[in-house]
């Protein structure tokens, strides 16, 4: 399975309206960026069932107090996150290379003051790793699959890019080389495409992560890329919308306020933001849009 034509064709032209619009623009990008970038980590960790709130993510990006009693864990787990991102932001115009010691470095940089005895290295001999009822392949086979799943990405000229970065985390999740962080670690990679590709960062929801799973039973069990395609395709469609209306210059409002002053039915207009045939996008879990759109 792969992207549909008319996705293709959308995205073509939202990426070209990005490239023109972008020009003199990088400071508003940038700021987008780390207004995003909380969101983005809350959400990511999340989904590997950390209790922090967003509020609280953003609390302790700014260093400020939190009112409750949080784990070190759960406080070095956001600041490893951000501070990958900072990183990366640095290895912008082609600068990042997908290769095993990037990923090593990145998932060091991950892990550090977590579990340091298993930062920056895959799993070794007797360590096995069981997510559900999948089991993981053998350590002594990982850095043959991690290898190869590079070689892959790296060699496929014809592929949609997508699809590409779909099957890659799917793959790398299924291989799960490392004890801890592969979620996460997978998803930081995502980016690193992208950004290597000279496109902006994508956001995948805590709220929608039943479907990010079924998308991993459906690789280890059938092959199936389909449903990971899509997660990752929206996911560009929305983040392309988000900048490109913010450069624009265009007044954003909710979604909710939308649909009253233009007397649309707002179940429609959510349907229509979840697959992306309208320019809508999310902060902070709402939605909204440009109040001319």
């Amino acid at each position: 399975m792969s992207t549909i034509l008319t996705i293709r064709n959308r995205i073509k032209t939202l990426r070209e309206s990005y490239e023109t619009l972008r020009k003199g623009k990088e400071s508003l990008l940038q700021m987008i960026d780390e207004a995003e970038l909380p969101e983005n980590i809350y959400n990511s960790n999340a989904i590997e069932n950390s209790t922090l709130t967003l509020k609280e993510t953003e609390k302790i990006l700014l260093e400020m107090e939190i009112s409750r009693n949080i784990s070190l864990r759960a406080v070095f787990e956001a600041k490893n996150l951000a501070r990958i991102v900072e990183y990366l932001k640095g290895k912008e115009g082609g600068a990042f290379a997908l290769n095993k010691e990037t990923i090593l470095l990145l998932h060091k940089m991950l892990i550090s003051n977590i579990k340091d005895d298993i930062a920056g290295r895959f799993r070794k001999s007797g360590e096995y790793v069981r997510v559900g009822t999948y089991i993981a392949p053998p350590p002594e086979h990982i850095e043959r699959l991690i290898e190869s799943n590079i070689l892959e990405y790296l060699s496929d000229h014809d592929t949609y890019f997508s699809d590409k970065i779909a099957r890659f985390h799917l793959e790398f999740e299924h291989t799960h080389p490392f004890i801890d962080g592969n979620g996460r670690m997978g998803r930081v990679l995502i980016n690193c495409q992208l950004q290597s590709l000279g496109l902006p960062p994508i956001i995948i929801r805590n709220k929608e992560k039943q479907e990010y799973y079924k998308a991993f039973r459906d690789y280890d069990d059938k092959k199936e890329t389909k449903i990971m395609e899509r997660i990752i395709t929206l996911a560009i469609l929305e983040s392309m919308h988000k900048r490109i209306t913010y450069m624009k210059g265009e007044e954003i409002i909710k979604l909710a306020d939308y649909a009253k002053s233009t007397e649309k039915s707002l179940s429609t207009l959510l349907n229509a933001a979840h697959r992306q045939t309208i320019p809508a996008f999310r902060e902070k879990g709402v939605w909204k849009i440009s109040k001319t759109a």
